[in-house]
């Protein structure tokens, strides 16, 4: 293949987003199509917008599994799925004293936010009251934090604003059409109306889409597009993990394995339709980029560290250290709080490398290949 590049389109899509305007889709699908597109080019230009949106630094989250298993839905890519075969051990809403102790063990780890999920279709009335304690004490010790909850009506998203929540996650996941393919028992309608509830109690949105589940280029244009229209301010980005009894369980995009290359130009163009959002690159960076890992931090700022849901992932110090060999700094809300360890660790690479937030805000089967450690 031949590449022409062409200077001028890159240095459109970077102008674009640094008027925090949009590339238009067709450029996009370019991007993830991988036509004639010269990657370290498109890296430079999506780097450029996220340095002026977003500085230099990277906020790191902890996600917290406080409600494990046994969920009545059937979304073909979670191990807990009332369809999935997963080797998952169920167990229930954790004690607030436990979730608020996590909590303070993720922030001395060098945790910028802390973000709890409960497994099931949505939240009881005494979950919600259950987690509003969990977050009026962990707003309490200068922590940002998120909560993954499933379906909310506005009375209860107001509950949690009341609370201090700073932010509603509920992923879109994939686009309208391709909805149905992944789950059946609620619809992609349901997930908007939940946001617009979070919204229309002041919460901050957080939601993100799972590249790999057999989706077409332009589901993933689709739902891109849908989270500008709704200015998510926090934009999650998984790849697949195969985790066996799946249903969903084989990483493909646009009829093809997963590859570093495009998992680059997915958040490229996730950054590019959305310049000043927070992009986080979420579950399977570990496997799916392998070790174009650090390249991700032009695009993204924003990752999870100590793993997901239901998988194992990058600890502190292996995060710690990609994000000061990228040059880039991570951003802690209360510095007292991060044990010395970790002060030692990033002190090693410079006194001013702890930034405080100025703002709120083919190719072979790959699957066949992955090796995935399902927490137990």
């Amino acid at each position: 293949m031949t590449l022409t590049l062409d200077a001028d389109r890159y240095a459109r899509w970077r102008d674009a987003g640094l008027a925090d305007s949009c590339i238009d889709r067709a450029d996009a699908a370019d991007i993830l199509a991988g036509r004639d597109i010269d990657l370290m080019s498109l890296l430079a230009a999506a780097g450029a917008v996220r340095r002026r949106h977003c500085g230099d630094t990277v906020s790191i989250h902890v996600l917290d599994n406080v409600r494990n298993g046994a969920c009545p839905e059937d979304c073909g890519y979670c191990g807990q799925s009332k369809d999935s075969d997963a080797p998952v051990a169920p167990y229930k809403l954790k004690p607030v004293d436990d979730i608020v102790a996590e909590a303070a063990a993720a922030q001395q780890r060098g945790a910028y936010r802390f973000c709890m999920a409960l497994s099931g279709r949505g939240p009881s009335d005494r979950d919600i009251d259950h987690m509003a304690q969990a977050v009026q004490r962990i707003k309490a010790m200068g922590m940002r934090t998120c909560l993954s909850s499933g379906l909310l009506d506005d009375a209860k998203a107001q509950r949690l604003a009341e609370a201090g929540l700073d932010r509603l996650n509920h992923n879109l996941n994939t686009s309208r059409r391709h909805y149905p393919d992944i789950c059946t028992t609620h619809t992609y309608d349901d997930r908007v109306d939940t946001l617009r509830a979070a919204r229309s109690a002041g919460l901050g949105v957080c939601s993100g889409v799972i590249v790999g589940m057999d989706e077409t280029h332009d589901d993933l244009l689709d739902v891109a597009y849908a989270l500008r229209e709704m200015k998510a301010e926090s934009i999650p980005v998984n790849f697949l993990l195969p985790i066996e009894g799946n249903r969903v369980n084989h990483p493909r995009s646009g009829g093809r394995p997963l590859d570093p290359q495009f998992v680059l130009r997915v958040l490229c163009m996730m950054r590019l339709v959305n310049p000043t959002a927070e992009i986080r690159i979420a579950a399977g960076r570990e496997v799916h980029l392998r070790s174009l890992q650090p390249l991700s931090l032009a695009p993204a700022n924003s990752l999870f560290m100590d793993g997901y849901l239901l998988t194992e992932g990058a600890g502190a110090d292996d995060t710690l250290q990609m994000i000061l060999d990228a040059g880039y700094k991570p951003v802690f809300d209360e510095p007292k709080a991060v044990s010395d360890q970790v002060r030692r660790f990033v002190d090693r690479a410079g006194e001013d490398e702890i930034a405080a937030p100025d703002h709120d805000g083919a190719v072979p089967e790959v699957h066949a290949a992955l090796k995935v450690s399902v927490k137990r």
